[in-house]
């Protein structure tokens, strides 16, 4: 992992303490991806630019204290990666929803052993709104196309008074799933270029409601 002594990971700025539970993570989830396939292995040698510090930039374009869901956290990311860094705020939660329960025993150890703060949801879902009422922010990476991630976030967003907002990594073809998904849904979209992965972008979405035939 690229850092220097002024407490950055390729430009991202994190504490001291921060980088160590990064760190941390890493060296668990090598570990864990030995025995379960935690990513795609073809991606493990690159774990840091191509998983932690990808998902590292969904906190900096949103460092308050949140209650994020994460949906289909699998191997962390970068659900895990926001717990830990709401950890240095001492307030915020992240609602980890993994349907696999190798993968959701993963997420228990990652999340005890940093200290960060968050919780595992071995749930589908479809279940879980019913069991986490609201949040402020929803997360998802590497899940599905926009219009099923908008469908699995509406219970959240199109609450009367929600002001939930979504941040959803997508490769180069994002612009094919946002005109797929305004014949179904409006919403105000925020284009942030990756900083990891050229022509890749993080989609920030407020306001959706679902269009009226």
């Amino acid at each position: 992992m690229k850092t220097s002594p002024t407490g950055r990971l390729n430009g991202l700025r994190v504490s001291r303490e921060t980088q160590d539970k990064l760190e941390h993570f890493g060296r668990l989830f090598q570990k864990w991806a030995k025995s379960i396939n935690l990513v795609a292995p073809s991606t493990l040698d690159d774990l840091w630019q191509r998983h932690v510090l990808d998902s590292l930039q969904i906190f900096h374009l949103s460092p308050s204290p949140k209650t994020w869901v994460d949906l289909g956290s699998g191997g962390g990311f970068p659900g895990v990666i926001t717990a830990i860094c709401l950890s240095g705020l001492s307030d915020g939660w992240v609602h980890l929803v993994e349907s696999n329960n190798k993968k959701a025993a993963f997420l228990r150890v990652a999340l005890q052993e940093t200290g960060a703060r968050g919780s595992v949801h071995p749930i589908r879902i479809e279940s879980a709104p019913s069991m986490i009422p609201r949040c402020d922010a929803i997360s998802a990476r590497a899940l599905a196309d926009l219009t099923q991630l908008l469908d699995y976030s509406a219970p959240w967003m199109l609450q009367a008074d929600s002001k939930t907002v979504a941040f959803f990594h997508k490769g180069r073809d994002y612009q094919q799933e946002v005109d797929k998904a305004v014949s179904r849904f409006q919403f105000d979209m925020i284009k942030h270029a990756s900083i990891v992965e050229p022509d890749s972008v993080v989609l920030e979405i407020a306001n959706l409601s679902r269009r009226t035939k």
